[in-house]
């Protein structure tokens, strides 16, 4: 099931493009979606802020009174989220600037039905891309999309499991074990203990019981699991350098 904003201070023009999305639907049988309309760009971001509700796809108009369609592509941006942005609107003159918020379409009204189904098939793949690879967890206020490299490590803390990003960290309500099913699909998460969860990529140094993290946390390794741990980072550090000896020199100086 996949989420869609759409985003136009116009009614007419959002009844055009959920006309579009049903016949589009109609077509592809096997993908789901639900649809979310907003008429002004403030009412989505006000959501997306809450994380109650985070779209998997924008479709977003331009010209729009209060916040315009490329500020509220800015924001959604620096917050972090990458989801595909088709953005609509009745000039050419802001095609350029899409490209910095990384807007996947840039189609001018009035939108023809084959253009718009040539940028959702697009949009859908990248969506089912991100779907691939992404991290989708409940936290305290809503949900949080995550992909694996955002995390860069998990402390359990009983019942909860706080979840560490650079500037940030989020506490997840479950078991230690469920995060984990959901994590060790991804090579990069490994173990340290029964507390704590590591993303690989994202150490910087390990000696003896302590591991540096690169949003400068320091890791204190148990010390009947400080060797099982080092020869699992190891053995993930040499295989992501492909066996270089360069790579080999690094992981001896890790000590």
């Amino acid at each position: 099931m996949y989420y869609i904003a759409l985003c136009d201070d116009e009614e007419k023009e959002l009844d055009r493009i959920e006309g579009f999305l049903a016949r589009y639907q109609d077509r592809k049988k096997f993908m789901e979606y639900r649809i979310r309309r907003f008429t002004d760009a403030e009412a989505l971001l006000g959501q997306i802020r809450k994380q109650s509700y985070i779209p998997d796809l924008i479709l977003l108009d331009i010209f729009m009174s209060g916040k315009n369609g490329m500020e509220a592509a800015a924001e959604i941006r620096k917050s972090g989220l990458f989801m595909p942005i088709v953005f609509l609107t009745t000039s050419k003159d802001h095609a350029l600037y899409a490209y910095e918020v990384d807007a996947i379409q840039y189609l001018v009204k009035p939108v023809e039905q084959a253009r718009f189904f040539h940028a959702m098939d697009f949009a859908m793949g990248q969506m089912e891309k991100r779907k691939e690879s992404q991290i989708v967890l409940k936290v305290a206020g809503g949900i949080c999309q995550f992909q694996p490299d955002d995390i860069v490590y998990c402390e359990s803390q009983k019942n909860y499991q706080i979840v560490y990003l650079t500037n940030e960290f989020h506490k997840v309500r479950m078991t230690a074990e469920n995060l984990w099913k959901i994590l060790e699909k991804f090579s990069q998460f490994g173990k340290c203990g029964r507390s704590y969860i590591l993303n690989m990529n994202r150490i910087v140094s390990v000696e003896r019981e302590e591991i540096a993290m690169d949003n400068k946390s320091t890791i204190y390794i148990p010390r009947n699991k400080a060797a099982e741990f080092k020869k699992a980072y190891f053995s993930y550090y040499f295989e992501q350098n492909d066996g270089r000896e360069e790579a080999f020199y690094e992981t001896e100086t890790l000590k």
